[in-house]
């Protein structure tokens, strides 16, 4: 079936248009570079599980984020990671312009489908300027995800927010709302005032030529960052030089804030709802724009796509339909035999540890293996567990234990690069006691079998600075218990001792404090009974299926947001 096929069946009704940054449709795909995307790539899974009438939109980023290589020492080294479009979508015919720098940017598109269990698909259309028309540098604003500097993201947020509304119209897509995915996607929301504008029209004191109550019913917005220095902020001048002034400047500056264009405010004013990612994180943006109505959907992950297949049959021959009904697994302590829950386990971990000796090290199927897979950047603090390496030695030539890290650096990000050569030079510290690696390149293929292989993990965010993280969440629907700082979705999902544990107070700011806490912890609870209380080791992994994995999926995201948001 052609495009042109496909998109007559997809403009027949009107749907929501989802903008992302980023989005992560399939391991080959590289068009993310973490939890923004993955998040974005369960949303369209599920609504096309559920059948949701939705469209994504975001980059195709032919080079992807990058691949990442490391060196004995932990110097983290960047190539392109590029995959061609071809291959997997299909190009579509229309084209529109977006000025740029007073110059006309042509902006196509390719459509990728995702397809649901029930046969449902949804649309996703990756913009794209590869396109001969444009001058050379602005054939590859559309290449490199968050490459470049201040300039490129301002021109590929413009290529996303207003490319991506005017590619949709043109496309006949019929719009109900425009659902945006963090501040980067805010821009759409200068292109629909623009379309509200009635110039010629009188206006009176008190009124504006837009029609901003209009697109405020339109609009939504899920902010995800609670941290103010991180929020995409551009000064005026060169937004003014880079996009001209798609509206008047003095609108502008009322939504999008009086001393630079600040892209979370702009989302915050342009749309009629606006949610935080989880309870906790919903409290921190009121915090930090007090006046705004914040809800608090939580996120959720992809029941299909983040079970691994030991996992997956093990629901299959004991919880039938789970993958439509995910709140079917709440019923997994009372109707899967441990001795079940253990071989699958087991299953998973022989993976993952074939996987680590294909990196060098050989690790024991019998040791409590530890996992930590993030973005590597200094609030995540990956490095709390080696505060006291005496310690940590200690705890574990008393209970044997084994650690396995991954995450990449954004190239910019200095500190979180130099975070990767100080976790190498502590694993090397602590090897005599405890087997330890780091996995270079961590991507979906390779998150997917650690948060079912390692049997613990771990998560040290600086509270309250991780808005949902959702790693943990993953490892739940494998019946891999949280050892997680009080912060983000686990304040919600934690049980101390059923469905995991908790470090520190969620309050407390002081790593030292924190790091009392996780080694605490991990000697007089975690430890002990993995070693010694195998079966009620189990219990421990069924109650974070019942208990976690039954509501935090992506499914019970996507009902939320139908019924609070999109139906409205």
């Amino acid at each position: 079936m052609g495009s042109e096929d496909l998109l007559w069946e997809f403009t027949r009704e009107s749907r929501v248009a989802y903008f992302s940054m980023e989005i992560a449709l399939r391991p080959d795909i590289p068009t993310y570079s973490g939890g923004l995307g993955v998040l974005a790539g369960d949303t369209v899974s599920s609504a096309a599980d559920l059948d949701i009438p939705l469209v994504a939109v975001s980059l195709v980023s032919r080079s992807g984020y990058f691949r990442q290589s490391l060196t004995r020492d932990g110097e983290q080294r960047e190539s392109p990671d590029p995959w061609d479009p071809a291959a997997h979508a299909q190009p579509l015919g229309a084209r529109v312009g977006v000025i740029l720098e007073d110059r006309l940017v042509w902006v196509t598109g390719w459509l990728y489908t995702q397809k649901g269990l029930r046969g449902a698909g949804v649309p996703v259309i990756l913009l794209d300027t590869h396109l001969p028309e444009n001058a050379p540098d602005d054939r590859t604003l559309t290449d490199f995800l968050y490459g470049g500097d201040q300039v490129y993201r301002l021109k590929q947020e413009m290529v996303l927010g207003v490319g991506g509304v005017r590619l949709l119209a043109a496309l006949d897509f019929q719009i109900r709302h425009y659902h945006m995915n963090e501040g980067h996607a805010a821009l759409l929301a200068l292109e629909l005032l623009r379309r509200t504008a009635r110039p010629g029209r009188e206006i009176h004191p008190g009124e504006s030529s837009y029609d901003l109550p209009r697109v405020r019913e339109m609009c939504i917005f899920t902010t995800h960052t609670p941290v103010e220095a991180a929020l995409d902020r551009f000064d005026y001048a060169l937004f003014r030089r880079i996009a001209g002034m798609p509206v008047d400047e003095a609108m502008l500056r009322q939504l999008a804030g009086e001393n630079e264009v600040n892209l979370t405010r702009l989302g915050l004013n342009v749309a009629e709802y606006v949610n935080g990612v989880a309870e906790r994180h919903a409290q921190t943006t009121r915090r930090m724009f007090p006046g705004f109505t914040v809800a608090a959907i939580a996120n959720g992950v992809h029941p299909r796509t983040w079970t691994c297949s030991a996992f997956a049959r093990l629901y299959d021959e004991h919880l039938p339909g789970w993958q439509c009904q995910p709140e079917r697994l709440a019923h997994a302590e009372y109707r899967i035999p441990a001795d079940a829950v253990r071989r699958a386990h087991a299953d998973a971990k022989a993976e993952l540890l074939a996987e680590i000796a294909g990196q060098g090290p050989r690790f024991d199927p019998s040791r409590l293996t530890i996992g930590f897979a993030r973005r590597m950047t200094g609030y995540k603090r990956p490095d709390l567990l080696f505060f006291d390496l005496d310690r940590l030695r200690e705890i574990a030539r008393r209970h044997p234990l084994q650690l396995v890290f991954a995450g990449k650096a954004h190239p910019r990000d200095a500190p979180g690069r130099s975070l990767i050569q100080a976790l190498h030079r502590s694993l090397a510290a602590v090897g005599p006691d405890i087997a330890a690696v780091y996995l270079p390149n961590y991507d979906l293929r390779l998150a997917k079998i650690l948060v079912a292989g390692v049997d613990l993990w771990l998560n040290t965010p600086q509270p309250p600075l991780e808005a949902s993280g959702t790693s943990g969440m993953k490892a739940a629907f494998n019946g891999v218990p949280s050892l997680s700082v009080l912060d983000g979705w686990w304040l919600e999902g934690h049980v101390e001792g059923v469905t995991g544990w908790a470090i520190g107070d969620g309050v407390q700011h002081d790593p030292q404090i924190d790091a009392v806490s996780l080694y605490e912890k991990l000697e007089r609870a975690v430890l002990p009974r993995f070693h010694a209380e195998p079966h009620e080791w189990t219990s421990v992994m069924l109650a974070t299926i019942s208990r976690n994995a039954s509501l935090f999926h992506s499914d019970r995201m996507m009902h939320r947001y139908a019924v609070d948001a999109y139906l409205h």
